[in-house]
């Protein structure tokens, strides 16, 4: 059974997309959609870093885009020819 959640995605370009969720009761993740392996240092034995294996329950590239999202438009930028008229050099008091 597909979970299906709108998200909103930066890459490759910004847009609105629907993507599968992991299944909240899976005994295996817990609904997290993946599982972690925690390493450690193959010489002083601390922890390292983390692996992540993706479970069973969910398939992350199951995504549809919906939607793409104009991108923010651009302030436009100040001359510095001209001086700003809210800047002084005077005390504020």
């Amino acid at each position: 059974m597909i979970r299906l959640r709108i998200q909103v995605t930066t890459w490759p370009r910004k847009a609105l997309i629907l993507s599968d969720t992991p299944h909240p009761n899976c005994p295996d993740c817990e609904g997290i959609g993946g599982i972690e392996h925690p390493y450690g240092d193959h010489y002083t034995g601390e922890y390292a870093d983390s692996d992540w294996a993706p479970c069973h329950c969910w398939d992350e590239t199951r995504r549809w885009a919906l939607l793409p999202l104009p991108h923010r438009p651009r302030w436009p930028r100040r001359h510095t020819n001209h001086p700003d008229p809210w800047a002084s050099d005077e005390p504020p008091f």
